[in-house]
């Protein structure tokens, strides 16, 4: 059985604190599916949100929070579905992202999950291996998800595009990437490439993120510091959602 699952599952803690229990609500996710439908055999970490604009003018919550849900949140579902991957010999797909080729100024905490999740996936990979359990990394490029509506309206995300070459700028459907990765799924591949011409960029690695901070800084000086930080919310339905569920429940916890 082929379980695809991404879960936003923030940092273990304490026992007792608020984070401990959304720890646990993934390892029950894995409970379930494994009476439901059997032990897993292929595991997607597939969750992330995203927040542009300054660092220094970035809620530090809303910060740490992107972190928690794209590297540690990938983590956690990698912890609670380790057993039945390795009954199975099962497959584990990281989706990173090209933020983890060239560190974007005005993207950092994206860019800084997006690289952990990579070097994350890598580490678990040899630790896994003798297990038969194989481990992926896919990286996506422009796809459309509500995370980039409004892309060209975006001051961060036109300033990244406003250079690229025209085949870079493409945005990709939703069906698209998911035909990419089914087929790297399927070849229980290492690297997952969406689009697949990304795969030439690997070997530039080393001067991209120069190149993609020079590029970007020029840009970015023609938009006003005001717009800029105008610009630091989570981006996307998806993204706005998981804020406003973690800020209220962080409220009532706080209310006597």
């Amino acid at each position: 059985m082929d379980t695809v699952l991404g879960s936003p599952v923030p940092a273990a803690a304490p026992a007792g604190s608020p984070l401990r229990g959304r720890t646990a609500v993934v390892t029950g996710a894995a409970r379930q599916v494994e009476d439901r439908l059997g032990s897993a055999s292929v595991v997607v970490a597939n969750a992330g949100i995203a927040v542009g604009g300054p660092f220094s003018r970035t809620d530090a919550d809303l910060w740490q929070r992107v972190i928690d849900v794209n590297l540690v949140g990938a983590a956690n579902t990698a912890r609670a579905f380790l057993p039945q991957l390795t009954r199975t010999h099962g497959y584990f797909l990281q989706i990173a992202s090209t933020a983890a080729f060239g560190s974007a100024p005005m993207m950092s905490a994206y860019c800084a999950s997006k690289a952990g999740a990579e070097s994350f996936a890598q580490a678990l990979r040899g630790e896994v291996q003798p297990d038969g359990v194989a481990v992926g990394i896919a990286y996506l490029h422009w796809t459309g998800t509500d995370m980039i509506t409004g892309i060209d309206e975006h001051p961060v995300l036109r300033a990244l595009r406003e250079n690229q070459p025209w085949f870079a700028r493409r945005v990709h459907t939703p069906a698209q990437v998911a035909d990419w990765l089914a087929t790297g799924i399927a070849h229980r591949a290492h690297h997952v490439y969406a689009p697949p011409w990304l795969r030439w960029c690997q070997p530039l690695r080393p001067l991209l993120p120069a190149l993609v901070g020079r590029v970007a800084r020029r840009e970015l000086r023609r938009t006003s510091t005001d717009e800029l930080a105008s610009a630091t919310e989570v981006m996307g339905a998806g993204g706005r959602a998981d804020w406003e569920l973690f800020t209220s429940t962080r409220r009532r916890r706080a209310d006597p």
